[in-house]
């Protein structure tokens, strides 16, 4: 069994999702139906920036952000340019460099709350509340 959400952009009346509700469609030799659902009316978190309260679509900021370390880069660029993760031949550190292809082995806090975890985490109490708008106002 698999559950396939799937959001639909409709018109307000909602014709185009009244069409589908109870119609049959086969994936391979499998035969579906598709079932209606309440909205998601949860907090959304941006993909790009990482904050709670609007959705990357809407995002404002240009550069996206890492999200282990909130640094202005890509997950894929990370030890390329962070500079806890960049080898410093100026200095005399014995810090080593993350070599490429390793996961970091930095621990940073969150930017929403400054727990001890990425900013995507269950651990979260911005994760926790994410359907709680009264809550999420008063922070």
């Amino acid at each position: 069994m698999a559950i396939i959400w799937i959001n639909i952009w409709d018109v307000q009346s909602g014709n185009k999702m009244k069409g589908l509700i109870n119609r049959y469609f086969n994936i391979e030799s499998f035969i579906t139906t598709i079932k209606g659902t309440n909205m998601n009316l949860g907090i959304p978190q941006c993909k790009n920036y990482w904050r709670w309260g609007h959705t990357t679509f809407l995002c404002r900021i240009q550069k996206a952000k890492y999200v282990k370390c909130n640094g202005p880069h890509k997950s894929e660029y990370h030890c390329q340019f962070a500079w806890y993760c960049k080898a410093n031949k100026k200095t005399n550190s014995l810090k080593l460099e993350t070599k490429k292809g390793e996961l970091c082995p930095y621990s940073f806090k969150c930017s929403n709350c400054q727990g001890e975890h990425q900013v995507d985490s269950n651990t979260c109490p911005f994760w926790k509340h994410h359907f709680n708008w009264d809550w999420y106002h008063k922070k």
